[in-house]
């Protein structure tokens, strides 16, 4: 599943190390969810940015992206965890953004959304433990939280997640892609082969048709909380 490093019709040549790396959180999260990662990029003398996304529309998750790609100062490396797939597969477009990273994320096509290509996955835990409010924003129960979303971290980690999820608009979820970045860019899948959210055999289906470098990881949906070394030593792999 390797592909090249570089693009050569996108950024002829680039010898140098991309110096920006922009981390994007998923749904039932926030920018907090990379704190474990962002000092260990920092001192590898990257810029690191990890935005805080709305949840309430996918085109303001896109667009908070792109604010912080137009902040930064040459090319960008995206990172998307989860829902953010589909954000850095839109926002990604941009010509600044010179690879994407996927962790345990949704990779849609143009004409597809996080939420399409969930419906045609094979049914995972998680999708239980989901309630709707009155408005529409999704959150997950305490049970999905600690056993499902995120089992492989101690319990205090756990009610943090609970406390501090960020509940997404169902409406999100259907944004669609009009074009696809990672069809034009080098792509980085990290699959959590204990994920009960997005289930390994639909990450490798994904990452498969990307034709992206692949690694696996140990861990449930969050590796960035539970295997940090691992994601950063991933993510490093994609400034080379």
């Amino acid at each position: 599943m390797a592909r090249l490093t570089e693009s050569p019709l996108i950024f002829p040549g680039r010898k140098t190390m991309i110096s920006n790396v922009i981390l994007v959180h998923g749904a039932w999260a926030d920018g907090s969810s990379w704190a474990k990662i962002v000092p260990m990029l920092a001192k590898k003398g990257l810029a690191v940015t990890a935005v805080q996304l709305p949840l309430s529309t996918f085109e303001a998750d896109v667009a908070t992206v792109g604010r912080a790609i137009a902040r930064a100062e040459g090319d960008v490396i995206l990172v998307g965890h989860s829902y953010a797939g589909a954000v850095i597969g839109q926002a990604g477009n941009d010509p600044k953004v010179a690879g994407l990273v996927y962790i345990d994320a949704f990779a849609p096509d143009a004409g597809e959304s996080a939420g399409s290509l969930f419906a045609a996955f094979e049914s995972a835990p998680l999708g239980a433990e989901i309630r709707p409010d009155a408005e529409g924003f999704l959150k997950l129960t305490r049970d999905g939280v600690f056993n499902l979303f995120a089992q492989d971290l101690d319990e205090d980690e756990k009610a943090v997640l609970l406390a501090t999820q960020g509940p997404i608009n169902g409406a999100a979820l259907g944004g669609t892609l009009t074009e696809a970045a990672w069809r034009t860019r080098p792509t980085f899948y990290l699959i959590g082969d204990e994920d009960r959210a997005i289930l390994r055999v639909d990450q490798e289906r994904m990452a498969a048709r990307m034709n992206a470098t692949v690694e696996h990881v140990g861990s449930s949906h969050v590796p960035m909380l539970s295997q940090p070394e691992i994601v950063t030593n991933f993510i490093l792999k994609a400034t080379a």
